[in-house]
């Protein structure tokens, strides 16, 4: 099939099959390859239609498209909108039945079925990887592929074997999705999954409709008031992020009921109140709620019923709802990427809409102590000792019986292992001895701290962000590599005149964007972000660091590669 025809059938089919008149330029350029069999990966914005890029080309190639997500909810939303355009779709979870499973492999095996949904965690079966491989899929979709990168804000170890997967269901085409990801995240998806000579397509990071603020707070009791204000004032629908299960309910009891000062009218346009409504309602979110109450809340706030939800980040992957008008940190995220992707989920719609960040000297420390501590190198060693000293491989759950830790615990043990090349999974998920360093657990250990070092690297960008006096969203973008050649005019920065002189005094980088550098303790790294007194690099070995510019001349630090 030639380009040009190529690009004639998806757009028909597009039309035709999903009532789709225009795709985007990205979406069609990414299409085309896929179409063509290369490997791929997208990097766009929410609400910028990454979906449709699998879902076009999939009806134009045999057998079906399997896509890796990691929501049972978000699993569940891309099954009932294929559904609902005549797209035969399942999705194959721990909510399945066996039945259901039995009647989902013969719509496999028959050639009836054009989506199977399901997240990494089902793909560790070998029963669900032989009934895929038979099928012969045409395409793997790996949604929200940052979650495979140890510099991505949600990694999870269960991604890092979808290379090997792909391999086992007989290598289809691979596609990667995400809605951000910054240079390093991008070039270790590629190796993860190991993309073969990629086709890589970045639409812009901006979103213009969106005004970014940040608002310092003295203290928690400012902080949820400054929070519960501003909601109120806004007209519309919402969401608040906050750090702690804890903090949702107390956030959503302050908001609940709270005299809404936005226009009615307005409220009303938007759908987020009742015709008269004059009071907010609001909800709390996380993950220590029954399932039942999470997916209530997640319907009356798709459905208008909840003004505000306020929410953990188990909140908001996959909320396909356009018209949410503000989203309010009542504390900082863990990271930008995270951050950037959370306020992602408002103005979806293109109208303008609010980001804010509410923050406080205190933030840093809470968001430390709540970050996962490496496994000890006592644990590490135990279930490395099991491993070897087994009779015959075992399954994770049999080295928690046998050393006493918990599943969890052991879990990340076997993840570090398994890096290092000291274990590694066979074809049913059961651990064997590896070939490795002459000290596994070492390089394991060593591992873990550079892992804990890149996220509180992290934070300490995120802090930058809420600190700084120049333009927010510059900023913002010059991390995910795209420079803003003046400032927005749509942040509090830009509109108290601080981003103007900051930029007039911030000149040209002596460190150009993406440069390879040598520091004498840090090692090598890549220039990421200039803000004209320091730099941003991303080192190999101790994550983010922002450098004084004067400082490295001083000192001599930086050497140029």
């Amino acid at each position: 099939m030639s380009e040009n025809d190529a690009v004639r059938r998806l757009r028909r089919t597009a039309a035709e099959q999903y009532g789709w008149k225009q795709l985007r330029p990205e979406q069609l350029k990414a299409m085309t390859a896929v179409v063509a069999g290369q490997d791929t990966l997208v990097v766009m914005p929410t609400g910028s239609g990454k979906s449709a890029i699998y879902q076009v080309p999939a009806l134009l190639l045999d057998g079906p498209a399997v896509v890796v997500s990691p929501l049972i909810s978000l699993q569940h939303d891309q099954v009932a909108s294929l559904l609902d355009h005549g797209v035969h779709a399942r999705e194959l979870n721990s909510t399945v039945t066996a039945g259901d499973r039995e009647t989902i492999y013969r719509e496999l095996a028959d050639g009836r079925l054009r989506f199977v949904f399901l997240a990494p965690e089902q793909l560790a079966r070998a029963d669900v990887r032989d009934q895929l491989a038979e099928a012969k899929p045409s395409l793997l979709v790996v949604d929200e592929a940052h979650c495979v990168s140890s510099w991505g804000h949600d990694f999870r170890p269960d991604y890092l074997r979808l290379g090997d997967v792909a391999e086992q269901l007989g290598r289809p085409t691979v596609l990667a999705l995400t809605a951000t990801a910054s240079q390093p995240v991008r070039a270790e998806i590629g190796d993860r999954l190991r993309l073969r000579d990629p086709l890589v397509v970045v639409a812009g990071f901006d979103r213009p409709n969106l005004s970014l603020e940040a608002v310092g707070a003295a203290d928690a009791k400012a902080r949820l008031e400054a929070v519960v204000e501003r909601a109120a004032g806004i007209a519309g629908t919402g969401i608040v992020y906050t750090t702690t299960r804890r903090e949702t309910e107390e956030y959503a009891a302050a908001l609940n009921g709270r005299a809404a000062s936005g226009a009615t009218e307005t409220r009303d346009r938007a759908g987020a109140s009742p015709s008269g409504g004059e009071r907010l309602r609001a909800a709390a979110y996380h993950a220590g709620l029954r399932k039942a109450e999470r997916a209530r809340v997640h319907e009356d706030f798709l459905a208008g019923r909840l003004d505000v939800v306020v929410a953990t980040t188990a909140f908001g992957m996959g909320i396909d709802k356009p018209d949410v008008r503000y989203v309010l940190h009542a504390g900082v995220a863990d990271s930008l990427d995270s951050y950037y992707q959370e306020i992602g989920r408002a103005g979806r719609d293109g109208e303008p809409a609010e980001a804010v960040l509410f923050h406080g000297s205190a933030d840093l420390g809470l968001r430390r102590f709540l970050s996962a501590a490496p496994p000890d190198p006592e644990a590490i060693a135990q279930v490395l000792a099991a491993v070897n000293a087994a009779d015959a491989p075992p399954l994770r759950r049999d080295l928690a019986q046998q050393t006493g830790l918990s599943t969890r615990l052991v879990g990340r043990c076997c993840s570090l292992l398994e890096q290092v090349g000291a274990v590694h999974f066979d074809r049913r998920n059961r651990l064997h001895p590896g070939s490795s360093e002459d000290d596994p657990v070492g390089e394991a250990v060593r591992l873990a701290e550079t892992r804990r070092q890149v996220e509180r690297s992290r934070l300490d960008i995120m802090r930058d962000y809420a600190e700084t006096t120049g333009c927010r969203r510059h900023f913002l973008l010059s991390y995910f590599g795209e420079e803003l050649p003046e400032p927005c005019g749509n942040c509090d920065c830009c509109d108290t005149g601080t981003a103007q002189k900051h930029a007039r005094d911030r000149g040209e980088s002596p460190y150009p964007l993406d440069s390879q550098v040598r520091h004498a303790e840090f090692g090598t790294g890549q220039v990421l972000q200039y803000d004209g007194d320091r730099i941003v690099v991303r080192f190999d070995e101790v994550g983010y660091r922002t450098l004084s510019l004067a400082a490295i001349e001083e000192n001599d630090l930086l050497e140029q590669l």
